[in-house]
Parts: C-alpha cells; sequence; structure tokens
C-alpha cells in the first residue's frame, strides 16, 4: 500500500493550515460505532450528490462509486471550479490508481495534508479510507473557509450558530452532535432567515422526530438541501457523528450566506449611523453651551461698562462688594464652563477626524476664537470697572474731605462777620467826643488790618468750592451759593470800610490825640489774635494721608508749630503787659476808665481763652496724629502681609507653568499612565487653591483698608488671577491632549510603541521645545520617518500635499495631535463613502434604491427612521413609490455633499 502521506509531505508543506491537519488526523476508532458510521455514509453520499447532481450524474455507494476515481475527479471538478487532469479510460486496477492519484494531488495542492490515505485503499473499496477522504474533501471546501468574526472553520460555524440561533427558546448550540438531537436548532437556523417556511412556536422540544423531518423537508424543498439523514438517524443515537452534522449544517450556512452578508452590510451602516449621531448631538451640546455662555457675556458686558457716579463712598463701596462677589462667586463657573468648551470642541474634531468625517464648523459666532474674543473684551471691561470704582473712591474722599473743609472755614468766616455790617454802617462819631472819635478812627484801623487778614480766608474758601466744582461734587449747587454768598458780603463789607473810613478822617483834625497804649495794644492784639485764630483753624484742619511718608510730614510741621510756642506765649504776655500798663497809668493818675479799649474788641480775657484753647487742642492734634501714624503702620503691615504671600504665588505659579511645559514634552510611559500622573498632577495643583484663598483675604484687607500702592511686591492681585487660570487651563489642555492620544490610538488601532516612536520623532525635531513643528522641521521629521520629501519645493509635491492635510490653515506650524493624525491616516483604514453606498446596495437587493421597509427590516428602528428622516427620494427611471437615495445620503455622510 501507499503511504500517501509520506510521499507528498514535501510539495505540501508550505500551504498547509493548522485547523486541517487537528481535522486530517482521522480517528478511525470512530468508525468501529456502526450507528455514526451509517451516520457519515448517508451524509457524505447526500453531500456528494448534491454537487455531482450538477454535473448530471450521482453516486449510490460511497465506497464503491469512487474506486475507479472518476466520479471522484469529477466531484473535485464542480466543488472548486478548477479542470483536473485527464483521466484515464482502462478497467485496470493501474489505471484506477492513477486516477485516484490525480485526485489526491489535487487535494494535497490546496494545501491538505492526507494522513496515511493511499489510492490503493480507495480502489480497494476501504470504506473507513474513503469516508475520511470525503471528510477531508468537506472540511477542505465547505467548512475551511467559513469566517464569523475573525473566528474559521468549525469554531467560525459554531459561533454562526450560536448567533443565528440566541433568540430562540429551548435552543442552546455548544457542540455539532446533543445539541442538535430535538430538531430544534435546525428548525430555528430556517426561521431566522425563512420566518415564512416555518411555524417555530407550534415545535415542541419533545417531539424531536417531528422537528428534525419538518426542518429536513422544508430544507429540501424551499431551500435546495437535499436531505443527507433520517430523523431517526439522529433521535436513536446517544451522540449523533459530529462530522455528519457538521457537514449538513454547513450546507444551511452556504444556502444563507447571502443573509449574512446583509447582516454585516447593516452592521456597518449602523456603525456609521452611530457615530454619525454620536457626532451630531456632541455639535448641539457646543453650540447651547456656547450660546449660553455668550449671553452670559453679552449681560455681563454692559454692567461692568456703566459708569453711573455714586454720591457717598459708601454708595461706591458697595458698588466694590458687588464686584467682589461676582469675582468670587459668579465668574468661576463661567470660567471652568470656558475651559470645558474648549476641551469638548478639540475631542469633537478628534473623533470627526477618527470616523474620516469633516471638521465641526459651529455656526456663526460661536467659534473658540469667538468666544475667546468675547472673554477678553469681558476682561478688558472687568479691568476698566476695578479701576473706574478705585478711583471714584479716591474722587468722593477727596470729595467729602472738601466739602468738610469749606463748611468749616465758611462757618468760622461768617461768625466773624456777623455784626460787622452793622458796626459799618452805624453813626456813633458823629456824637462822640474828639478822644472818641480818634479811638473810633483808631479802632476802625484795626479792624481794617483785620478784615485784610481775613482775605486770604475768603480765598481759600472760593479756591475750595471751584476745587468742589471741578471734581464734579453732588452738592455743588448748595456750595455755590454759600460762596457767592460770602462773596457777596465780602464785597460790602470792603465798601462799607472804605466810606467809614474816609468819614472819620474828616473828623479826625477835630480830635485829641488818643492813649497810645491802647492804640499800641489794638494793633498788637490783632495780628495775634488772627495767628491764634488760624493757629487753632490749623489744628482742628482734617486732613488725609495714604502712606508713612505723609503722615511724618504732617508730624513735622506741626513739631514746628509746636516748637513756635514759646515765641508766640511771649507775644501773648507782652500783650498783656500793654493792657496792665494802661491800669497802672489810670491809678496812678486817677483816671477812670470809662469802658473797654476804644481800639479793639480783642480783650485780654479772649486773648486768654483762645490761648488755652488753643493749648488744649495742641495733645490733640498730637493724638490723631499719632492714631494715624499707627493706622499708616497698620496699612504697611497690610502691603507686607499681602506682598509676602503673592511673592510665593506668583513664583509658584510661574515654576508649575514651566513645569507644565517640561512635563508636556518630556512625558513617558503608556498614554493611561502619562493621563493618571497628569490628573494627580492636576489635583496637587488644585491642592494649592488654600493659597490662592488666603491671597484673596490679604487683598481683601487691602481693599477695605484703602491702599492702593505696596512698594513691597511687583505682583497685583489680577495678574496672579490671571496666572492661575492659565495654568488651570493648561493642564486641562494637556489632559485634553493624551486623551485625544488615547482616543486616536484606540480607534486606530496604533500601538504604543508607534505612539512612542511618533513622540520620540516629534520632540527631537521641536528644538525650541514649543510644541508644534514648523514647515521645515516637520519635513525633517518626514525624511527621518521615510518619507521621499527631501528635493520638494515650496508649494509643490508630496510635501505640499501633506500640508494641507497637517496645517488646513497655514498657519506654518503643525501640532502633534495634526502629526499624530496624519500618521494614523498613513497606517489604518477606516470606512469610507464608497463602502457605505456598497452596504446600502446589499439590503438593497442590488438595486439603485432603497425603500422604507427594507430599511426598517435591516437595521434598528432608531437608525432605520434616522436615515429615512434624512435619505431624499429617489428619482432614477427604475423608481418606485417610496424609494430613497442612498448614495446621495452615504456621499452626506462623509462631508461629500450637503446632508
Amino acid at each position: 500500500m501507499v503511504d500517501y502521506h509520506a510521499a507528498n509531505n514535501q510539495s505540501s508543506a508550505g500551504g498547509v493550515q493548522t485547523y486541517m491537519e487537528q481535522e486530517n488526523d482521522w480517528d478511525r476508532d470512530l468508525l468501529l460505532d456502526p450507528a455514526w458510521e451509517k451516520q457519515q455514509r448517508k451524509t457524505f453520499t447526500a453531500w456528494c450528490n448534491s454537487h455531482l447532481r450538477k454535473a448530471g450524474t450521482q453516486i449510490d455507494n460511497i465506497e464503491e462509486d469512487f474506486r475507479d476515481g472518476l466520479k471522484l475527479m469529477l466531484l473535485l471538478e464542480v466543488i472548486s471550479g478548477e479542470r483536473l487532469p485527464k483521466p484515464e479510460r482502462g478497467k485496470m486496477r493501474v489505471h484506477k490508481i492513477n486516477n485516484v492519484n490525480k485526485a489526491l494531488d489535487f487535494i494535497a495542492s490546496k494545501g491538505v495534508k492526507l494522513v496515511s490515505i493511499g489510492a490503493e485503499e480507495i480502489v480497494d473499496g476501504n470504506a473507513k479510507m474513503t469516508l475520511g477522504m470525503i471528510w477531508t474533501i468537506i472540511l477542505r471546501f465547505a467548512i475551511q473557509d467559513i469566517s464569523v468574526e475573525e473566528t474559521s472553520a468549525k469554531e467560525g460555524l459554531l459561533l454562526w450558530c450560536q448567533r443565528k440561533t440566541a433568540p430562540y427558546k429551548n435552543v442552546n448550540v455548544q457542540n455539532f452532535h446533543i445539541s442538535w438531537k430535538d430538531g430544534l436548532a435546525f428548525n430555528a437556523l430556517i426561521h431566522r432567515h425563512r420566518p415564512d417556511l416555518i411555524d417555530y412556536d407550534s415545535l415542541r422540544k419533545d417531539d424531536p422526530v417531528t422537528n428534525l423531518n419538518n426542518a429536513f423537508e422544508v430544507a429540501e424543498k424551499h431551500l435546495d438541501i437535499p436531505k443527507m439523514l433520517d430523523a431517526e438517524d439522529i433521535v436513536n443515537t446517544a451522540r449523533p457523528d459530529e462530522k455528519a452534522i457538521m457537514t449538513y449544517v454547513s450546507s444551511f450556512y452556504h444556502a444563507f450566506s447571502g443573509a449574512q452578508k446583509a447582516e454585516t452590510a447593516a452592521n456597518r451602516i449602523c456603525k456609521v449611523l452611530a457615530v454619525n449621531q454620536e457626532n451630531e448631538q456632541m455639535m448641539e451640546d457646543y453650540e447651547k453651551l456656547a450660546s449660553d455662555l455668550l449671553e452670559w457675556i453679552r449681560r455681563t458686558i454692559p454692567w461692568l461698562e456703566n459708569r453711573t457716579q455714586e454720591k457717598t463712598v459708601n454708595d461706591m463701596q458697595a458698588k466694590q462688594e458687588d464686584f467682589r462677589d461676582y469675582r468670587t462667586v459668579h465668574k468661576p463657573p463661567k470660567v471652568q464652563e470656558k475651559c470645558q468648551l474648549e476641551i469638548s470642541f478639540n475631542t469633537l474634531q478628534t473623533k470627526l477626524r477618527l470616523s474620516n468625517r469633516p471638521a465641526f464648523m459651529p455656526s456663526e459666532g460661536r467659534m473658540v476664537s469667538d468666544i475667546n474674543g468675547a472673554w477678553h473684551t469681558l476682561e478688558g471691561a472687568e479691568k476698566g470697572y476695578e479701576e473706574w470704582i478705585l478711583s471714584e473712591i479716591r474722587r468722593l474722599e477727596r470729595l467729602e474731605h472738601l466739602a468738610e473743609k469749606f463748611h468749616q472755614k465758611a462757618a468760622i468766616h461768617e461768625s466773624w462777620t456777623d455784626g460787622k455790617e452793622a458796626m459799618l454802617t452805624q453813626k456813633d462819631y458823629e456824637t462822640s467826643t474828639l478822644s472818641e472819635v480818634k479811638a473810633l478812627l483808631r479802632k476802625h484801623e484795626a479792624f481794617e488790618s483785620d478784615l485784610a487778614a481775613h482775605q486770604d480766608r475768603v480765598e481759600q474758601i472760593a479756591a475750595i468750592a471751584q476745587e468742589l466744582n471741578e471734581l464734579d461734587y453732588y452738592d455743588s449747587a448748595s456750595v455755590n451759593t454759600r460762596c457767592q454768598k460770602i462773596c457777596d458780603q465780602w464785597d460790602v463789607l470792603g465798601a462799607l470800610t472804605h466810606s467809614r473810613k474816609e468819614s472819620l478822617e474828616r473828623t479826625e483834625k477835630q480830635l485829641e490825640s488818643i492813649d497810645e497804649l491802647y492804640l499800641e495794644y489794638a494793633k498788637r492784639a490783632a495780628p495775634f489774635n488772627n495767628w491764634m485764630e488760624g493757629a487753632m483753624e490749623d489744628l482742628q484742619d482734617m486732613f488725609i494721608v495714604h502712606n508713612i511718608e505723609e503722615i511724618q510730614g504732617l508730624i513735622t510741621a506741626h513739631e514746628q508749630f509746636k516748637s513756635t510756642l514759646p515765641e508766640a506765649n511771649k507775644e501773648r504776655e507782652a500783650i498783656q503787659a500793654i493792657q496792665s500798663e494802661v491800669l497802672k497809668i489810670a491809678q496812678s493818675n486817677g483816671i477812670k476808665l470809662s469802658g473797654a479799649n476804644p481800639y479793639t474788641t480783642i480783650t485780654p480775657k479772649s486773648i486768654d481763652s483762645k490761648w488755652e484753647k488753643a493749648m488744649a487742642m495742641v495733645p490733640q492734634r498730637d493724638h490723631a496724629l499719632q492714631e494715624e501714624l499707627n493706622k499708616q503702620n497698620s496699612n504697611d503691615s497690610l502691603r507686607a502681609t499681602f506682598a509676602s504671600q503673592a511673592n510665593v504665588v506668583g513664583a509658584y505659579i510661574q515654576a508649575k507653568m514651566e513645569e507644565i511645559g517640561r512635563i508636556s514634552i518630556e512625558m513617558n510611559g503608556t498614554l493611561e499612565d502619562q493621563l493618571t500622573n497628569l490628573k494627580d498632577y492636576q489635583k496637587s495643583i488644585m491642592s494649592y487653591m488654600p493659597e490662592i484663598n488666603k491671597l484673596e483675604s490679604y487683598h481683601q484687607h487691602i481693599q477695605e483698608a484703602l491702599i492702593f500702592d505696596n512698594q513691597y511686591t511687583s505682583y497685583t492681585m489680577e495678574h496672579l488671577r490671571v496666572g492661575w487660570e492659565q495654568l488651570l487651563t493648561t493642564i486641562a489642555r494637556t489632559i485634553n491632549e493624551v486623551e485625544n492620544q488615547i482616543l486616536t490610538r484606540d480607534a486606530k488601532g496604533i500601538s504604543q510603541e508607534q505612539l512612542y516612536e511618533y513622540r520620540a520623532s516629534f520632540n527631537h525635531f521641536d528644538k525650541d521645545h514649543s510644541g508644534a513643528l514648523m514647515a521645515e522641521e516637520f519635513k525633517a521629521c518626514l525624511i527621518s520617518l521615510g518619507y521621499d520629501v527631501e528635493n520638494d519645493k515650496q508649494g509643490d509635491g508630496e510635501f505640499a500635499r501633506i500640508m494641507g492635510i497637517v496645517d488646513p490653515n497655514g498657519s506654518g506650524a503643525v501640532t502633534f495631535q495634526a502629526f499624530i493624525d496624519f500618521m494614523s491616516s498613513e497606517t489604518t483604514d477606516t470606512d469610507t463613502a464608497d463602502q457605505v453606498i456598497a452596504s446600502f446596495k446589499i439590503l438593497a437587493a442590488d438595486k439603485n434604491f432603497i425603500t422604507p421597509d427594507e430599511l426598517r427590516r435591516e437595521l434598528p428602528p432608531d437608525q432605520a427612521e434616522y436615515c429615512i428622516a434624512r435619505m431624499a427620494p429617489y428619482a432614477g427611471p427604475d423608481a418606485v413609490p417610496g424609494a430613497l437615495d442612498y448614495m446621495s445620503f452615504s456621499t452626506a455622510l462623509y462631508g461629500e455633499s450637503d446632508l
């Protein structure tokens, strides 16, 4: 006997498949079971006849009818579609062996190992060898090419059966023997593909013969599957023959292969539609979030641009408190929304690129750049509003100080002028003696001196009123009225003074000289009295300072004033000595004084009284200045505290900004590790938030103390807020970039090693660590990866095509995400419009249109209705009522036309 396996080892070694090697290890001991051998004879004979009848012949006895090799060669020609060598027609044994060898050679050429099966055994009618050979042929030509979801042959056929019968009760396909005994699995396969042929609900699990006969008869009559077994063959065997069942089931698989293709096509369409629906939802979410954020900005900016002035400092401080509430309560959530909006936009664009869809273009005015522009306008208005509030507080403080000073000086002046007009208009000199007239004249001269001394105060009152008008004081009208009244009264006093002087001088010639001592007293007492009034006015003067230097200047001036008090006291004692001398002369000469000094109303008592008041004001002034010094020292401490914290926070933010820049370039490990590390890093940054809040608290104390400058630090709270927001946004963007790389890797099937290689190449040519490659850097990177673009000129050739892909906006820079998208598109495959059209064509049974009923039958309900709502009516010459155009719909999915 010829060992055909040994003879063909060398010729067939290169094309043998593992599965065939395992199945061709024919277990002859199994054929010792007569029931299994009977089942195989019947099944294999029916299977061979289902193909031989195409050539107009058949076999009756499987081991006898293949002995001469003629029908065996014919069977191989029919099932393979190929021509075998011309058979030998002789009746001799050698002719038969040669024919069988030709058939075995053909089987071996298909990569099949025939273990211990020789031509002599077939020619001799060896039933075991013949059945083994036929099983090998069935495996190679009926089962091996079955493929379901990356499984093939026996496993693929079993998976196909499990998927098709899964929805049916009482069916659990786990093998190719006892799982088929009750006949329900055969009926379920037919009902799944042709529900019109089987009433599955009428079948009973306890009636296997009826079930099997029903399935075999329906398959033979309607599906052109010959009856390969009798129901009794299966039912009366404890474990039906696996090969017989596999052969029978493979016939059902090939009969329904067209339906399998339709299912695959439907799955492809479902996948494409699901991606499109998800992208549309993300687009709607982006549009709504963008609209809400822009509307909030639109409502907020007019509030920040409102410059309605308030009348008092308290009112402006209430506005300042409202602005602080906006900064700490209302704005932070909007900062988060803006960051989330950018992240959603980048994620959507990444998903669109990965699914081969056109980029998302938000509606007009809702681009990320539009939102950034509106945000920049908002922050500009915010900065201007804060500066305006501070300037208004300064202005109102100044106004309140000036108004109080104006009314104080006006009250002093009005008190001094009270009765002066009546005094100047009296005619007392007409009935006075000479001495009395002379006294009146001297008194009038003293009054003129006093009037001249008060001229400066009147000018100060007018100057303060003018400044209040220039600073837009809310009660300027009453100030102007009072000032005008003072000025008018001053003019009247000047005229009356001049008139009275003329009258007195006309009568002076008739008067006696008067007591020189009285006159000297009056002349010296008047300026000293004015000095004391001026000193008391200065001691009661309101002051406002903003730093230690200013208060120290006031203290220095006050100390200088106190240094003049001994000299002033000498002048007071000299004036009082004059009055004492008058009394002494009168007593010495027996002169009876008629009354007070006729030349002045200033009495020694009033001088002493004013002096005592002035001396009592000095310690009060000392105390007020010391309190203000303490306040400024406290303010300086607040400045130092804020500066200390601000310098630490500013250095921290700057260091972290530089650190995140290095991390985004130097990250290693898997993308998941990088993402985890970045999120941990983000948490560590957020843990610093209490320091920011502490600084905000210091800043609030600074503002409440009305401190407007700080020489201890160059940082402002606004600068640090912007830096902190930029740090948080940069970390979020870096995390989003890694998440998009993971999405790209998973969607495109890029390995971790490829991503490392791409990142290493990108970083190598990113010399300035900017996170983007300029055109020449990107070109050098492509050359290092094997692209032939070295001799391309600017704007020409392959390099220009690639730049059009990675830099569609023509910015001249290529980001790492664009680089990854390009490299992944070069190495992976994605769904295309042509593939989707081909899938729809399978569902439409090769027609150029598809009907709503076909869509509802093949697709899930929601996706079927999605297609029906968006497909245009088909207008071709072969159109039927309700026909839909699936070709234009498919191209619209990929942006090649309008959906």
